[in-house]
């Protein structure tokens, strides 16, 4: 989003049942002028719209949104405002926090001093909202309830209606069915059967059932088909409707026959039951992301003024002085300043082994320290810290859409008028056709089994197949250390041939240190003299082998001097005036090219190649002067971890810009199966290309900035390593630890929730596919129906569960 007047809301919505729901909601949103996007995502229930807030403003959305028969989860603050000095101020303030984004509404009350606050959790936060009263120059004291709940509660009183509406059906229902079948089988004197007050008795039991417990489905019925669609409402609310209608029918004495309150009741019953335990199991689904918001600090140790003070860690800001005792958790990001310990990262990285921790190094807020007392320095606060930017980015997957959901959401369309269809064409073959080998028409039995057919239909199942694996997978792979930008790349992962790494950083440390220092012998200088040169050129390089040069030098205690007309030629090295000399630093490439003699030094070049190092051939005024080698270490799991990616029956190949024979030397040391030397930078791009040419779908693994082209061009990036800085990698997955073993992880998770994906769709088309045909053949009573229909949603949303247990490859 690059113009700044197109915003991004997520807007929690509740009383979402299917994938018709979902095609609603984004289809209203989206007819909104403004709206550029609308991604609904069924298991999260959350809406992500994409708008232009010159054109509309947030409110409009949600009307939208309730309009089309749906509601938003509202989060309720109350603030204890201390500072008001008369109604004008209260007046400031409640105008401050409704021109809030995310504020529906704000009511400050200068007599009792307290404001309520009404807004959408997912848009602003408490903290933020406190915020903005102390930027009005008021304090808020207090905050009724805790800022990352109040979604939460919106679910959980979502879940306690549908459980109160569920006790009430089940209330009247099994003593309607139990009468109702001990008349059938003759459990019952017959002299009841038929008789007024025994119809009676049914007909008050069924009658709450279906309009108190079950009105929701005729309010969604209604809404859907005001908004020209269909969705499962309308299926319930007909099926039930028609066998009590035709009941109530048969009581008044207009047609004679059998009445079937019991299976109106037992309908709405059983498919209530489902919406309840589908709702319980949904949450479930999100476990993950609330155990990361778990770990979040609630208080942190401040140093101001010489004095320390636990404040809330909402309150900590950039700069602030941290106190953390051993066992505590750091509350937010910082640099260390004072004292030693270790860290435990598990819970962000995946990585067991705490992380040795002193002056100058990183902390990762919401870690755990273990040994010493740790003074740092906050440098990321709130929305800014590692932990925030996780959680961010799991959520923004959650709510993508998988490409495999869009043949889904076509399916998805037409399922319910093909239903209805199908219910009709029941209907009438029952009534016109099968009776004429039986000798007459029988409108009771052609009305059950059309009920069967409207019951057993279950679009909801379809709906939650994709994004429910999704949620899982994805909040998996967070609690390994592994980050997916969204669905697709989740999806994608698991259909990978051939892993491409990037050696530096990825296979190796990242961090080369000098071997050698070889003379010319042709030469004048000294070993000291060659390195002293060539630091000074290299001084302040960003490049890992010329800080490797620089840092040797320095380690050395030798003096730098000052270059001048510096020149850098990517993929070759870099050119210098040092001392009134003309000095060149970079590869046999770089001094071919420019024509430099060599004088000798070509075997010294071959030795240390063949031993997995680099050769920075150093030129002074024209001629090779001396080799300084360079060796970056291997990681300890980097063996380990390609050959899992065999066992995995995958293709693994390095890319690098080192020259042929020490890549072959590193590629022998790990066993890779294909080695890319000697590619410039922006050659790549082209080694990628080839590859997908051959009909391989392509991983490109490296650090995420110097290999953004390939990352991009392939078909899965994955960024390795990035560390604290998890959103400023652009590839699509990122291995927050830089273990390499994070690699076959990723991709067996996605294959695991791949395969999970599958498994869903294949039941939920099988499921209709079977059953429908079924019932519209007399195979199946309305109440086995909508038992069936009810728990297939269940199935499908515990078949997801599974994925949190699966045994992942490391």
């Amino acid at each position: 989003m690059n113009d700044v007047k197109t915003k991004q809301l997520t807007l929690p919505i509740t009383g979402m049942t299917c994938a018709n729901c979902v095609a609603t909601v984004e289809r209203n949103l989206n007819k909104l002028e403004g709206v550029e996007s609308t991604v609904v995502n069924l298991s999260s229930e959350r809406a992500t719209v994409e708008f232009d807030s010159t054109l509309i403003k947030m409110d409009a959305l949600i009307a939208r949104v309730e309009r089309a028969g749906y509601g938003i989860a509202v989060g309720e603050a109350e603030l204890a405002i201390t500072r008001l000095a008369d109604d004008n101020d209260a007046r400031r303030l409640e105008k401050a926090l409704q021109e809030l984004d995310g504020v529906l509404d704000a009511n400050v009350n200068y007599g009792t001093e307290k404001a309520r606050v009404r807004y959408v959790p997912t848009v602003v936060t408490q903290a933020e909202i406190r915020r903005a009263v102390s930027g009005a120059g008021f304090e808020a004291l207090e905050l009724g309830g805790e800022a990352e709940d109040a979604e939460a509660k919106a679910r959980e009183h979502e879940i306690a209606e549908q459980k109160r509406l569920l006790v009430i059906g089940l209330i009247f229902t099994i003593p309607l069915f139990l009468f109702s079948m001990g008349l059938d089988f003759g459990l019952l004197p017959q002299a009841w059967m038929g008789a007024a007050w025994s119809i009676g008795l049914m007909f008050a039991l069924a009658t709450p059932v279906q309009f108190y417990v079950g009105w929701q489905y005729y309010l969604g019925a209604y809404k859907s088909l005001r908004n020209g669609s269909a969705n499962m409402d309308v299926l319930i609310a007909m099926g039930s409707s028609v066998a009590y209608f035709f009941s109530l029918v048969v009581m008044l004495g207009l047609i004679a026959g059998h009445v079937y309150f019991e299976t109106a009741a037992v309908i709405i019953t059983l498919i209530r039951l489902g919406k309840f335990l589908e709702a319980r199991a949904k949450g479930r689904t999100s476990d993950a992301i609330k155990k990361l918001m778990g770990l979040r600090a609630k208080t942190a140790r401040v140093v101001r003024s010489g004095v320390e003070a636990d404040v809330p860690v909402d309150e900590v800001v950039v700069g602030d002085i941290i106190l953390v005792r051993p066992g505590e958790t750091i509350p937010v990001d910082g640099v260390v300043i004072e004292g030693r310990s270790a860290a435990d990262e598990s819970m962000l990285t995946g990585e067991s082994l705490p992380v040795e921790k002193g002056p100058g190094d990183a902390l990762i807020g919401a870690t755990l320290n273990k040994l010493g007392i740790l003074k740092f320095e906050a440098t990321k606060v709130g929305k800014e810290t590692a932990l925030a930017q996780i959680v961010r980015l799991v959520e923004e997957a959650q709510g993508s859409k998988a490409p495999i959901q869009k043949i889904v959401d076509q399916v998805s369309a037409i399922f319910v008028p093909i239903v209805l269809g199908i219910a009709a064409l029941t209907f009438v073959a029952w009534f016109y056709i099968v009776p004429t080998s039986l000798g007459g028409a029988d409108f009771t039995r052609a009305l059950i089994n059309t009920v069967a057919v409207l019951v057993i239909a279950c679009p909801c199942a379809m709906g939650l197949a994709t994004p429910t694996a999704v949620m899982v997978g994805t909040g998996k792979g967070a609690e390994m250390g592994i980050l997916f930008r969204s669905s697709e790349a989740l999806e994608r992962a698991g259909k990978v041939d051939v892993v491409v790494l990037d050696k530096t950083g990825t296979i190796t440390k990242g961090q080369p240190t000098v071997t050698d220092i070889i003379v010319s012998e042709a030469g004048s200088v000294t070993r000291d003299e060659l390195l002293q040169l060539a630091a000074s050129v290299e001084k302040g390089s960003e490049h890992p082998l010329g800080e490797a040069i620089w840092a040797e030098a320095t380690a050395r205690g030798l003096k730098l001097t000052e270059a001048t007309g510096f020149k850098a030629l990517p993929g070759q090295g870099v050119q210098a005036e040092v001392a009134g000399r003309s000095v060149a630093v970079g590869n046999l490439r770089m001094m071919q090219s420019n024509g430099f003699a060599l004088n000798g030094l070509e075997s010294d070049v071959s030795r240390t190649q063949s031993e997995a190092k680099t050769a920075m051939l150093v030129a002074l005024d024209g001629n090779v002067a001396g080799v300084i080698a360079v060796a970056d270490t291997i990681k300890a799991s980097s063996k380990a971890a390609i050959q899992k990616l065999h066992e995995m029956g995958l293709q693994v190949a390095m890319i690098t810009g080192d020259n042929q024979k020490t890549a072959e030397a590193i590629a022998g040391q790990v066993g890779l199966d294909t080695v890319l030397a000697e590619v410039l930078p922006e050659g790549k791009v082209g080694e990628i290309k080839k590859l997908q040419a051959a009909g391989l779908v392509t991983a490109m693994v490296g650090d995420g900035i110097n290999d953004a082209p390939a990352l991009a061009q392939s078909d899965v990036g994955i960024a390795i390593g990035t560390g604290t800085d998890v959103a400023m990698a652009a590839a699509p997955v990122t291995l927050i630890s830089g273990d390499l073993f994070g690699l076959p992880r990723a991709i067996s998770l996605s294959r695991k929730t791949l395969r999970t994906i599958q498994q869903n769709l294949f039941w939920a088309f099988i499921y209709n596919i079977i059953l429908i045909p079924a019932a519209a053949l007399g195979y199946l009573n309305p109440m086995l129906a909508a038992g069936a229909m009810a728990f297939s949603s269940v199935f499908v949303i515990s078949n997801s569960l599974r994925l949190r247990r699966a045994k992942i490859s490391s």
